[in-house]
């Protein structure tokens, strides 16, 4: 029976990259400076969101207004924000398309470019946009919200619960979100 649980709990971390790799080894390229950036250097004092994205995605660009006005509220406080693009290439003609959307759109933050989908696959994320919250814990970072930004992806108007924007001031109020994982709604990741 020992036996049995033993490998069990072998199996169980050794299947959940989040658990078994350390997010500070995590770097991309960066399509805004082009130069690589790892998870820690983006990661502000309070915590960092990282909502994966593509600009191709049409619930990623329903989205991008209230993205802007949480980071413009957040942002100050100590939280910092990524995007990741999970479906870019990691070459010049993709990482100038990429700048000149960035420009277009008024996102004005840092846009990584995960080619090799090691992002995607430390913290298993399905869609975009996808969001994962995490703060600083006692030895790596500690993810403590996953999900969806709000409840309503194509209509700002009649979002009812925002997810990320609660979990974000229950974070900066010393505590932790009283919801750790809301249902994530969009385009399917393709893996490579």
């Amino acid at each position: 029976m020992k036996s049995a649980l033993f490998f069990l709990l072998l199996f169980l971390g050794l299947s959940s990259p989040v658990l078994s790799q350390g997010f500070g080894q995590l770097a991309a390229t960066d399509a805004v400076s082009g130069s690589l950036k790892t998870l820690p250097s983006l990661t502000k004092e309070k915590g960092i969101v990282l909502i994966f994205h593509d600009p191709s995605c049409p619930f990623a660009k329903l989205y991008e207004s209230r993205i802007k006005a949480l980071r413009t509220k957040f942002e100050t406080q100590g939280i910092g924000f990524a995007l990741i693009n999970p479906q870019a290439q990691n070459n010049e003609s993709e990482l100038s398309r990429l700048r000149a959307y960035i420009d277009e759109s008024g996102l004005n933050m840092t846009y990584l470019v995960d080619e090799k989908q090691q992002w995607a696959q430390a913290f298993q994320a399905s869609k975009i946009p996808e969001v994962f919250v995490l703060t600083p814990g006692t030895t790596d970072l500690e993810l403590v919200f996953k999900g969806a930004l709000d409840n309503n992806a194509q209509v700002e108007s009649v979002v009812t619960e925002k997810y990320l924007e609660t979990a974000l001031t229950q974070i900066l109020r010393g505590g932790k979100p009283t919801i750790s994982q809301a249902r994530a709604v969009g385009c399917t990741i393709r893996t490579y």
